[in-house]
């Protein structure tokens, strides 16, 4: 018997990259296996994001540039959900607008990709890797002074072959994507956290809707999984303390284990050469708090220096 309260359809927003349509079907076959009365659909968006590939994040906008289309696709009727990357979300979410849920996280790692080393240690001096991010640009300048870091831009697909094109001694991507798109046999090693501290939110996948969508939160609660989402919680409420965007070379990782969360986080200026990075333990429940009392630590060691000079 039809049940009353599903909706006969949910339309999924997604960008039309092969990462976010995997992503967006990973979600549709779980939401069809829920309920298998409802039609789940998909609809393909190119964002502006995805458009300007000559220019770095940083330098247009941030990753919410990734984001504003599928929003307006929610707010159009469109679409009932979107899903995104975690780390593609801005730190505040605009009024209006939920995390119906956070789904359990990927391989939060860093990747290493060369087709001629197997990792950073045995690249030459002045090889040249890239990245998209400030984040990882950061860090690689501090531990590996001796390379040169240059923009890449681009889905995965594009920036590998951009590497295989020879522009590029090696790049670094995030684990989990590649681990979804099958492409788990390119990584030629995995970045420790210490190494390189991964983004806030990292290998999680958010449901966004419109807040007032009560029935669609609802809905989506058996693809909601706690011990992620309080890891990046914590990780999220740091970052906004430190108003932390694309332009902000940040990073904050979380992990639970024995029931006691540990985040770690870190600041640095886009050349490596000034990095503050602290680290906290405490309950689960209470990763919010502690995601901002880590932010008063790293600001009161010298973070707030580093974010003061990265806005003049």
């Amino acid at each position: 018997m039809l049940n009353l309260s599903m909706p006969r359809k949910i339309v999924i927003a997604t960008r039309e990259s092969a990462l976010a349509l995997w992503q967006a079907n990973f979600i549709r076959h779980w939401l069809m296996e829920l309920y298998p009365q409802t039609e789940i659909s998909i609809l393909g968006m190119t964002t502006r994001g995805d458009q300007i590939l000559d220019t770095s994040l940083s330098k247009i906008g941030g990753k919410g540039l990734f984001i504003k289309e599928l929003e307006q696709a929610l707010e159009d009727g469109r679409a009932d959900i979107a899903v995104h990357s975690m780390k593609d979300l801005p730190m505040n979410m605009p009024a209006g607008y939920a995390l119906a849920a956070i789904t359990e996280r990927e391989d939060p790692r860093d990747a290493f990709v060369s087709n001629q080393y197997i990792s950073l240690d045995t690249l030459p001096a002045g090889s040249i890797v890239g990245t998209s991010s400030l984040r990882r640009e950061s860090q690689l300048h501090a531990h590996f002074s001796h390379l040169q870091v240059l923009p890449l831009r681009g889905n995965v697909q594009t920036r590998l072959r951009k590497l295989d094109e020879g522009r590029y001694a090696a790049i670094i991507l995030a684990a989990a994507g590649l681990k979804r798109l099958g492409l788990s046999g390119r990584i030629s090693a995995l970045l420790s956290p210490e190494m390189s501290l991964p983004a806030v939110g990292q290998g999680a996948l958010g449901i966004e809707c419109l807040s007032i969508r009560s029935d669609l939160i609802k809905l989506m609660q058996p693809l909601h999984h706690l011990e992620t989402a309080q890891c990046v919680e914590a990780e999220r409420a740091m970052s906004r303390a430190l108003g932390g965007s694309c332009q902000v070379p940040l990073g904050g990782f979380a992990q639970i284990t024995d029931q006691i969360l540990h985040l770690r986080g870190f600041v640095a200026s886009p050349d490596g050469k000034c990095m503050i990075n602290d680290q906290i333990s405490g309950a689960p429940e209470t990763g919010k708090k502690m995601g901002i009392y880590l932010a008063k630590k790293l600001k009161m060691q010298g973070a707030e220096k580093i974010l003061a000079a990265l806005k003049e």
